[in-house]
């Protein structure tokens, strides 16, 4: 496993991931940071604490970066640590922060473009932070739906701590995602509780069951060109343009996909320009022609200007 140290310390497992040479940990906690109701992770002191899911068992782990530009991983729950279970939390962390990506051209572009120009100066370093599960992804999507980001963590809340799992440590309960398996059995009526619409829980529990009975999946999703995912992932009753690219960006990793439609990204835009009224679709187009193989990163870090 390239750039990964393991080493036991005090019984626990620690793992030590070097980072790339453009990867600024304030810069990410920043962004994880924006929501005092974000309830799948805790950051205190720089440190994050969540439940990463290892296929076979749900391990809590912290994660914080040393002044050697790197990643330390350790298990504080007390179970011995196979190297299954290692294997799959070192993936999920490169995923969820996106590592294995070389950010340079995007930055050399990034330099030469006056929209991103500003964005960059105060936000290099950060990467594309992912949502690896798809069906915590798609969820999001759908939750964030027409809705304010304050709202959709509140729902997002909710729906975790009414559904999920959860590991208690330290007098604090650190939560699981609710599974597709487990959404896939509900009707709407057990989501009344949670103050998101009929058609988003009928939404949500559909996805859930096309997952569960699998033809919808991630590796399905993978092994398509970015246009064919983006229509398959259209066809799916209640994923739109907007959804299926935030899907495409923050789970599926295309670079290319591209939220044209999204109100953050038209806010962030005109705050910038110095526009009086939110940029047209033409507009967009236009400013996004330099941003090829790039439109993801780019609304990334745009939205980032204003939250």
């Amino acid at each position: 496993m390239r750039g990964i140290k393991l080493k036991n310390i005090n019984d626990n497992c620690e793992f030590v991931i070097d980072l790339p040479n453009d990867f600024d940990m304030d810069a990410n906690l920043g962004y994880l940071g924006r929501s005092t109701n974000e309830c799948m992770f805790e950051i205190e002191y720089g440190t994050i604490t969540r439940v990463i899911s290892t296929g076979s068992k749900y391990r809590l782990i912290q994660i914080h970066a040393n002044q050697q530009n790197q990643l330390i991983v350790q298990f504080i729950d007390s179970s011995p640590v196979e190297p299954a279970q290692q294997e799959e939390v070192i993936r999920f962390i490169r995923e969820w922060f996106d590592l294995d990506r070389d950010l340079s051209p995007f930055y050399e572009m990034a330099k030469e473009d006056t929209l991103l120009e500003k964005p960059l100066q105060s936000f290099y370093g950060l990467r594309l932070i992912g949502v690896p599960d798809l069906f915590e992804a798609l969820c999001w999507g759908i939750l964030g739906q027409q809705i304010n980001l304050t709202f959709a963590y509140r729902l997002k809340k909710q729906f975790v701590e009414k559904f999920g799992d959860s590991i208690e440590w330290n007098g604090k309960k650190y939560w699981t995602f609710p599974t597709y398996s487990q959404i896939a059995q509900l009707s709407p009526a057990d989501l009344a509780e949670i103050k998101m619409t009929v058609k988003k829980s009928e939404y949500i529990i559909g996805i859930a069951q096309l997952m569960n009975n699998g033809e919808l999946s991630k590796e399905k999703l993978l092994a398509m060109d970015f246009n064919e995912a983006e229509k398959s992932l259209i066809k799916i009753r209640g994923i739109g343009p907007w959804t299926a690219n935030y899907v495409l960006m923050r789970c599926l990793r295309f670079p290319t996909a591209f939220p044209i439609d999204d109100v953050g990204l038209h806010n962030a835009i005109k705050f910038l320009k110095g526009y009086d009224k939110k940029p047209t679709k033409a507009e967009l187009k236009e400013l996004s022609l330099k941003w090829s193989d790039w439109q993801a990163y780019a609304t990334f870090y745009l939205w980032r200007v204003l939250y």
